[in-house]
């Protein structure tokens, strides 16, 4: 196969049908999970990647990371704080979320690295070498290694041969261990059918609230309500393949109220049967409300 390239004398199939064998079991624990009474701050296991993590994501991509950068260092540094304080262990940035991702680092300094998850996302540009982009996604977030690394916002239908290339430096970086679980993050529907059956996939990162709102819909971009169903559908379909689930838009991009806040984290976890969840914050309040709702819905 002209995709079976050697890494280090481990070459793509092998490399993936390992990491399967690894995770078969790891696969059938979500599941159950996700039915169980629980909390937001709550250890689950993210699909067949084996990443054990907090339910809840403090996600720093708001409006492309502008509503955490404008915190300032201080201000975002105690709200990271505060949100380890409340038992949140999983943090999540991208490239293109720009200063976000040295700003969180900056956050996370002194904090034990063995005690969080991180999770980035890279932009999967022509013209640029993975590897190189790798490394200095590491770089600036000052880690030895990424727990989880997305391809960031796949919205074609042809993502899954279009990326061969990033797919296979991630493999690569992951026999480096510097970094541990592989997924994709995708934007509209012709983009998330081919999540299901694709092998190189561990975590599935997929839009999902009860109304629709900046979900996947036929144009990635669309700006009218997306199809729920669909979404939901190919949620639970990969779900059962072993794929991890980490959910967005839980909020519609701030636009919800509190009561559609509350119904959202009640849809993704109880109909939707997500993993986990990310959502950006700015302040203390919105932290405690999301733990909030999420205990809700799992009780």
């Amino acid at each position: 196969m002209a995709n079976d390239v050697k890494t280090q004398g481990v070459t793509r199939r092998n490399f993936l049908k390992a990491g399967a064998a690894a995770g078969a079991l790891a696969g059938t624990v979500p599941m159950a999970l996700a039915s169980a009474p629980g909390t937001a701050t709550d250890l689950v296991t993210l699909g067949r990647s084996g990443i054990k993590t907090t339910r809840l994501a403090f996600g720093t991509g708001s409006r492309g990371g502008q509503v955490q950068q404008e915190l300032g260092q201080d201000g975002f540094t105690r709200l990271v704080h505060y949100a380890y304080e409340r038992g949140i262990r999983f943090f999540e940035t991208a490239e293109a979320y720009g200063l976000s991702q040295q700003m969180l680092a900056e956050a996370l300094k002194g904090i034990p690295r063995e005690s969080y998850t991180l999770l980035s996302k890279v932009t999967t540009r022509d013209g640029i070498d993975p590897k190189a982009k790798l490394d200095e996604l590491r770089q600036n977030s000052k880690t030895d290694y990424f727990d989880v690394m997305l391809l960031h916002v796949q919205y074609t239908a042809t993502w899954v041969e279009d990326t061969r290339r990033w797919q296979d430096a991630v493999l690569e970086a992951e026999h480096r261990q510097t970094i541990r679980s592989r997924g994709a993050s995708v934007h509209g529907l012709p983009a998330l059918r081919r999540i299901p059956g694709t092998e190189w996939m561990q975590v599935a990162m997929i839009r999902m609230n009860h109304l629709g709102t900046i979900m996947d819909a036929e144009d990635w971009d669309a700006h009218h309500a997306g199809n729920v169903d669909e979404v939901v559908r190919h949620v639970r379909q990969v779900k059962s393949e072993g794929m991890g689930v980490l959910s967005m838009k839980l909020i519609g991009e701030g636009a919800f109220g509190p009561e559609d806040r509350r119904k959202s984290m009640l849809f993704a976890f109880q109909h939707a049967g997500v993993d986990c969840v990310t959502v950006g914050f700015k302040n203390n309040a919105e932290i405690d409300e999301a733990i909030e709702n999420i205990d809700r819905a799992l009780a």
